[in-house]
This record gives structure tokens, C-alpha cells and sequence, in this order.
């Protein structure tokens, strides 16, 4: 057969130069065409007589197969954050002043409202204490006025004049000593002391870092997504995460979605929550992989089987003839979702069909196989 297909060949070109045609690109074209023609249908007549010929020698191509089978599938979003404490402070004087004393030093653990440091407050006890002699002086002035009222001696201008003097001088004093109590700078949670900024004798000034307190018992992932995931990430989607300076990995879940995008960068922000453990450290990269796409039970293959036409994709079976041989057959599929490799399959396989994972490049559309 394939000898009469050469013979036919160099006839039909030896015609074909011996007439003078006016487009030779074509008429190549069209003797192409005829050739591909007549080896398919050489292929095919090969096919059918090797079928029915039980003393004809069968060529067979070595193929390895797996059975297909429904699996769970996840896809994953992979994205790098960073670890923080939801309770991370910098905590700054609220007065401007001399340091006086450092009652913490780092690795300190600290209580909400425990003093930290403490800055000269010299000058404003001295004005307390001058507005604590106005203060009583207003007080027994009052008190004389009351006694001479209630005896309907003096007019009510003097006893009012005294009672508003007195109440000023109180909300004064209470004013002094809110103020002298910012002089004492405090913790404002419950943790450990991180760092400390001011040295004895500093000039301590409001908004300028003093002391950073961190409470690592509430920890958390950050990480900002692209607008593209912002349909698919939600609260509760599962999550794995890769801390890479550590070689840990945990399971978790999102725990927050933020519902704004950024204007800038055009991303939003993703929070999970962590156990505390003493090898966290705020500020450490982690490398989060969150769950986009998932389903119960779906056909997964590896991808590489998979292969292009101009009508779609499709993959090689091993299946039984009519004559109980085994070939391979052409299945066209319909993927979905890939990841890692594996691509899920929507239509065209089932479970049990036997796929072709190994010599598939050399598969053609029925020809014998040797599993």
C-alpha cells in the first residue's frame, strides 16, 4: 500500500509538471490535499484488514492507563502577607516633659492602666498646691455666706458670688489633677513591653513613640487581593498557611473580607486569624493559599494529558473494539478549573473510563494499543 501510494504521488506530480498550470501554489496545495487523502485512507484500510486478519502481525504502541475517578477539588488563591497583633501599641506621652523614671524594660509584661514611665510634674504640683489654699479660702467664705443666708442676713448676690467661686475653684482643681496625671504615662492594654524609646533625662513629647506595648495572645494574617478575587473570597474559606523563616504550615479560615477597594492599587484586605505561639513575631511574612473554588466530588486528571485541536480539547481512552482488541479512542472534554497540575474535567469522562497518562503523545485516534 505504501509503495502504491508513492507511485501515485510522483505521477501525480510528473503531470503536474508537465502542464504549464497558471498558479503553481495552488495546484501544490491541492496535491497535498490528495496526499493527506490517500493516507488516511491507506491508514484506515490497514486498520480493518489487521482487524479481520488473525495471522497478519498487529502493531501495537505501549501506553500505561488510569482509571478515572471522582475526587474532591480545590483551587487556591495564593497571595504573601504578614503577621500582626491585633493589639500592637506605640504609646506616646500625652503632656511634654522631662523623663523622671522608667519603671519597665523590654520583655516586661504590663496591665492596662500600669504606669510605664513617669515625667517631671514638679511645676504642676505647685500650682495644685496654690489652688488647693484658693480653694479652701473660697470654701469657708462660702460656708460664712451659706449660715448668714439661711439666716436672711446678706444679699443673695454676695452667697451666689461665693458659691460660684467656690464651684470654678473645684472644676479648676479637678482639671489640674486630670493634667497631672497625663504626666504618667500607662499602658493602655494588657502585654509585654517591646520596646522602650525614652532614656532618663529625655525630653519626652506628645506623638512621639515612648514605650511599644504588644499583646501577642490575638494574632493575625494580613493580605491584600487583587478586585479579581473579590467575587470568590469569602468569610470561612479555607486557608493554609506557609510561614516560610519557620517551615510551618497551619490550617485555618478567613476571618474577615473587607467590603472596600483600594482606589490606588485596586485590592482589598484579607484577615485570618491565628493562635498565639512564642515563635510569632509581628511583621513576618506569611504566604497564605485560600480556597477560590472547591467542589464535594468532581473528575480530576493531570493536566498534561490534556491536549488542543482546532474543535476543543480532548484526551486518549483505552477501549475494546467490536473485535475485542484494545485502541485507543479520541474523547473530546470540557474542562473547568485547573491548579497544580490537575484540571478538573466537567464533561466528556466518567468514572471507570481508562485514561491514557503515559505515551499519550504517540496516540492516534483507534490504533491497538499494549497496556
Amino acid at each position: 500500500m505504501k509503495n502504491i501510494l508513492i507511485l501515485a504521488t510522483f505521477s501525480i506530480l510528473f503531470f503536474a509538471c508537465g502542464n504549464s498550470a497558471p498558479d503553481k501554489k495552488t495546484e501544490l496545495e491541492n496535491l497535498k490535499k490528495e496526499q493527506a487523502t490517500l493516507a488516511e485512507k491507506i491508514k484506515k484500510l490497514e486498520t480493518e484488514i489487521a482487524a479481520n486478519d488473525t495471522t497478519a502481525k498487529i502493531k501495537m504502541l505501549d501506553v500505561e492507563i488510569t482509571p478515572v475517578a471522582a475526587i474532591p477539588f480545590k483551587s487556591y488563591v495564593q497571595v504573601q502577607g504578614k503577621l500582626d497583633a491585633d493589639e500592637n501599641v506605640n504609646v506616646s506621652a500625652q503632656m511634654g516633659g522631662t523623663v523622671k523614671s522608667i519603671y519597665v524594660k523590654e520583655g516586661d509584661q504590663v496591665k492596662a492602666g500600669q504606669i510605664l514611665v513617669e515625667l517631671d510634674d514638679a511645676v504642676m504640683r505647685q500650682g495644685i498646691e496654690e489652688l488647693k489654699n484658693q480653694l479652701a479660702f473660697a470654701t469657708d467664705l462660702f460656708e460664712k455666706q451659706k449660715n448668714l443666708w439661711d439666716q436672711k442676713i446678706g444679699s443673695e448676690v454676695q452667697f451666689l458670688s461665693a458659691k460660684n467661686n467656690k464651684e470654678s475653684l473645684e472644676k479648676k482643681m479637678q482639671t489640674m489633677n486630670e493634667q497631672l496625671a497625663m504626666y504618667k504615662i500607662k499602658s493602655p492594654i494588657n502585654g509585654q513591653v517591646d520596646e522602650v524609646s525614652l532614656k532618663l533625662g529625655q525630653i519626652a513629647a506628645p506623638g512621639f513613640p515612648a514605650v511599644r506595648v504588644v499583646n501577642m495572645n490575638s494574632l493575625k494574617v494580613k493580605a491584600d487581593l487583587a478586585e479579581s478575587y473579590a467575587g470568590k473570597i469569602r468569610e470561612g474559606n479555607e486557608v493554609i498557611l506557609e510561614f516560610p523563616d519557620m517551615n510551618k504550615t497551619i490550617d485555618a479560615k478567613v476571618s474577615y473580607v473587607s467590603r472596600v477597594i483600594n482606589n490606588m492599587n485596586r485590592t482589598f484586605n484579607v484577615q485570618v486569624n491565628i493562635s498565639s505561639s512564642p515563635d510569632y513575631h509581628p511583621n513576618m511574612i506569611a504566604h497564605l493559599n485560600i480556597v477560590d473554588y472547591q467542589t464535594a466530588s468532581s473528575i480530576v486528571i493531570p493536566l498534561n494529558v490534556v491536549q488542543n485541536s482546532e474543535n476543543g480539547n480532548y484526551v486518549f481512552l483505552s477501549v475494546k473494539n467490536d473485535k475485542g482488541k484494545t485502541v485507543a479512542l479520541k474523547q473530546m472534554v470540557k474542562t473547568g478549573r485547573e491548579y497544580k497540575g490537575q484540571i478538573e474535567i466537567l464533561e466528556g469522562l466518567k468514572e471507570g473510563d481508562s485514561l491514557i497518562t503515559t505515551g499519550y503523545q504517540d496516540v492516534e485516534d483507534g490504533e491497538f494499543l499494549k497496556l
